[in-house]
């Protein structure tokens, strides 16, 4: 299992969280994004940086990710690509999107994108709160936990 991230719009205390986990698991972790940011000097740990432009992390991500690898996004058509290629998508909140839900929620998405389309300021997100970084370590530890234990029945 790798762990890759879509960084362009990862808050930054979710990625110390998955530096944090990446080091004690010992799991790769990928972060992609169009621009540097710092990362700890881990072998754990790299940094892809693509061109800019839109959404080329995102591609960069889909055409990389295998089956088993989990990616963070926020982004739903990113998400949705990589539940197709059998990989686990986690957002920042902690929410897990799945089979069952993910057309849902391109659905609404792509409604939401129509509506600020037209010119209406319907807002963004709220602000990451404590109950969302919680929820994404919480979840994050689960899928680690499965992970050690697939490997452990392997052996």
């Amino acid at each position: 299992m790798r762990i890759w991230v879509d960084a362009d719009a990862c808050p930054k205390v979710i990625k110390e969280i998955l530096f944090r986990a990446a080091q004690r698991q010992q799991i790769e972790l990928v972060l992609v994004a169009n621009h540097h940011f710092p990362t700890p000097t881990s072998v754990f740990i790299r940094a892809v940086r693509v061109e800019g432009g839109f959404d080329v992390a995102d591609r960069y991500i889909a055409e990389h990710v295998s089956a088993g690898d989990l990616v963070v996004t926020a982004d739903i058509p990113l998400a949705a690509m990589v539940i197709e290629k059998d990989a686990l998508a986690l957002n920042p909140r902690g929410e897990l999107y799945t089979a069952n839900d993910i057309q849902q929620r391109l659905s609404i998405r792509n409604f939401m994108e129509e509506v600020r389309s037209t010119g209406q300021n319907i807002g963004g997100p709220p602000a990451l709160s404590q109950t969302d970084r919680r929820e994404f370590a919480n979840h994050l530890d689960r899928i680690l936990a499965r992970r050690r234990n697939l490997n452990a029945k392997d052996a």
